[in-house]
């Protein structure tokens, strides 16, 4: 069912939440959350400052024993009762992200379900938590391991995938035993609000989850770290804030989890399927609008294939239709001014520097950050836009001769994500995985990204997993114990 504007709204919360309690925060100050694609006021929410940080961080520190105390089993079922929760108000949440972020509904539907998957998956996980209990090799002792949670966990999510962030840090979070503080982004506060009520009807105790709305991101982030009680800080954004909130956990010794910038390469060698290749290059550049961290950003085609690839790839971008993504529109606005205008000067420069224009290139006119989905070629080497994370709908496409030659500059980038690879052969393939310089490598297919398998980047594309088994792991400590018997 498609809601309109007004039904997804009537009832969605807008206020902090902070110990099981909804409320306006300490300064009586508000922030503005718009719809990009109309530029009007969607909800005006509370702008939570630096003592709102502590009031939460407080609530997830008393509560934490408790929490941590909780049996696996039971963390599970409140898991398992949120994802069913979040699948019965898909209508809601989908309309909800879509006004506030941009999305077509469709994808935000995919959202939610995605999103949703996290929390089953990491239901599973909580009653899997192990250790060992081994003969010591000298025969002298016992050697007990066992996993506990870190303790409170200060989270920070981007406004791209507004739910999708949240619950794959919110699901290892809870599953392990850890209370959390959570700080979404300034542009998209209502669905990490839905998501918290959702989790309150689910059962979840009172200061587990505390959800803290602001303008003030860095002050408010930097009081939650400063907190004597906070453990751990898990941040996905820009490389830039990573370093940034990386220098102020290492003073604190927190644990960290950072998963930041990706200018993601994309290879089609000369035995590609050139249909398959296009297919897969319409999903790893367009889905969420190519505003994603795993987004294709720098396509290498081989020479013999360049041309037609382009073409093939312009035609199918410039076919989307670009609208509000409720009218059914398959291309929504960018984020806010600055995005649209970031994009439209890296179209400029490369354009100006040589590169030919095979679709796009412009804003269409009225209100809304909406840039056309653009295709380039021949796009000169020194061009700002090959060196840059777009996060938008622009594929650059650069022709190559040889294996070493692109493998050499897919890895040029001081950022290693993702990688995308289009061939048949086998030995290839592996051959390609194991010297790309990635965490994740899409093989034939446009799309890495699930519940079950770990998410992260290697270089400055940051620390730690998330999702699969090794995404609970960020979340637990390790105790050994000596036992003499």
């Amino acid at each position: 069912m498609t809601l309109t504007a007004e039904e997804a709204l009537k009832g969605a919360p807008t206020t902090l939440f902070i110990a099981g309690r909804w409320g306006a925060s300490s300064s009586g100050e508000t922030l503005r959350v718009e719809d990009p694609a109309t530029e009007e006021t969607l909800a005006e929410v509370p702008d939570a400052d630096v003592e709102d940080a502590g009031r939460a961080m407080d609530a997830a520190a008393a509560i934490q024993p408790a929490w941590a105390a909780t049996p696996p089993r039971r963390r599970s079922e409140i898991l398992i009762e949120a994802w069913r929760r979040m699948l019965a108000a898909e209508d809601q949440l989908a309309t909800l992200m879509t006004l506030e972020m941009g999305k077509a509904l469709e994808e935000s539907r995919g959202e939610v379900r995605y999103a949703a998957e996290f929390l089953r998956w990491f239901s599973e996980e909580a009653v899997r938590i192990d250790g060992r209990y081994a003969l010591a090799p000298d025969g002298a002792a016992r050697l007990l391991t066992q996993r506990q949670p870190v303790g409170p966990c200060v989270l920070v999510t981007p406004w791209n995938f507004p739910l999708a962030m949240g619950t794959r840090k919110i699901g290892p979070a809870l599953a392990a035993g850890c209370t959390v503080v959570i700080k979404p982004a300034k542009q998209t506060p209502l669905s990490m609000l839905a998501l918290a009520k959702i989790f309150q009807d689910a059962g979840l105790p009172d200061g587990v989850l505390n959800v803290l709305v602001t303008s003030r991101a860095g002050p408010v982030v930097d009081a939650c770290m400063a907190h004597p009680a906070a453990r751990k800080i898990s941040f996905t954004g820009s490389t830039a804030v990573g370093r940034s909130l990386a220098r102020t956990a290492g003073h604190r010794l927190l644990r960290m989890s950072m998963e930041l910038g990706g200018d993601n390469p994309f290879l089609v060698f000369e035995d590609a399927d050139l249909s398959a290749a296009v297919d897969g290059a319409m999903l790893a550049k367009m889905r969420n609008i190519g505003e994603a961290c795993t987004a294709a950003n720098r396509f290498f085609v081989h020479a013999s294939l360049a041309r037609p690839f382009a073409e093939r790839l312009a035609a199918r971008m410039g076919a989307l239709t670009i609208g509000h993504g409720l009218s059914g529109a398959e291309v929504g606005p960018l984020i806010d001014a600055k995005a649209r205008d970031t994009v439209a000067g890296l179209v400029k420069g490369a354009v100006e520097g040589g590169a030919e224009v095979l679709t796009g290139g412009g804003a269409p006119e009225g209100a809304g950050y909406f840039y056309r989905p653009t295709v380039l070629i021949d796009v000169p080497g020194d061009a700002e836009i090959g060196r840059t994370e777009i996060f938008g709908p622009i594929a650059q496409i650069t022709a190559f001769e040889a294996e070493d030659e692109v493998i050499a500059r897919a890895n040029g980038a001081e950022v290693g994500l993702a990688a995308y690879v289009y061939t048949p052969d086998l030995s290839r393939a592996l051959r390609v995985i194991d010297r790309l310089e990635v965490g994740m490598v899409g093989v034939n297919r446009g799309l890495v990204s699930n519940p079950a398998a770990p998410f992260g980047g290697v270089k400055a594309s940051g620390m730690g997993r998330e999702g699969g088994r090794e995404g609970i792991e960020e979340y637990l400590s390790l105790k050994y114990a000596a036992i003499s018997l």
